[in-house]
């Protein structure tokens, strides 16, 4: 079935054009997308899926993730920099809604390794947990979410619902400002692989902030 990836290429307009992956799930094809290779000797499609699309446009509209298994947010220019995600779908397969999913940037193959290998057993735990009766799916899911941004500094949202339904949520805005590795103040927290940080839930929370909260509760 492949591994699949959605690339964002970043167009001068700031706006991006999207094309796919059939085998980018893996966080190699961030280092074989180069100035020379833009399209990585054809690992990337060359058809464009949708061109001009905004920032924050891409999760909630593009990425969805049952189906994707990595994000590359691709910014020409002097270095021609690349910026990979690991994606993670946190739902079951049970028929339910599917659309919930986090991004969790990589820095390479070894970071997303081990990002992999620990959210699919702290998922796998979960669902034993919920099959023994333990804890409800809800709280489950919110516990998965939780973990997710604040382990992993990774970025919640929701696929496929858009600004126009009442239940709208608005993405992560933390994401949504320049180039991903920066927050909108100029400050740019690094997670533990060296990209930068993603760490804003939906609802705008910043889990850096809680874990200092809770260090001050504990003084």
């Amino acid at each position: 079935m492949g591994h699949r990836a959605l690339v964002a290429y970043r167009r001068p307009d700031r706006r991006y054009d999207l094309r796919y992956s059939h085998w980018g799930g893996d966080a190699s094809l961030g280092e074989r997308i180069t100035a020379e290779t833009p399209l990585a000797d054809g690992t990337v499609d060359a058809e464009v899926l949708a061109s001009g699309i905004d920032r924050d446009r891409i999760l909630t509209e593009y990425l969805d993730p049952c189906v994707h298994e990595a994000l590359y947010l691709v910014e020409p220019g002097g270095d021609y920099h690349v910026s990979a995600y690991r994606v993670c779908w946190l739902e079951w397969g049970d028929g339910r809604d599917d659309g919930r999913g986090a991004i969790v940037a990589v820095a390479n193959d070894a970071a997303d390794r081990r990002v992999r290998t620990w959210f699919r057993a702290t998922k796998t735990a979960l669902a034993d947990v919920i099959e023994m009766g333990a804890l409800s799916r809800r709280a489950a899911q919110a516990y998965l979410e939780a973990r997710v941004c604040e382990d992993e500094d990774g970025t919640v949202y929701t696929y496929g619902r858009g600004s126009d339904e009442g239940t709208y949520e608005p993405p992560p805005d933390w994401w949504l400002e320049g180039d991903g590795r920066q927050n909108r103040d100029g400050t740019g927290p690094r997670n533990r692989d060296g990209e930068g940080s993603l760490s804003r839930d939906d609802d705008g929370t910043d889990a850096g902030r809680r874990r200092s909260d809770e260090e001050d509760d504990r003084r």
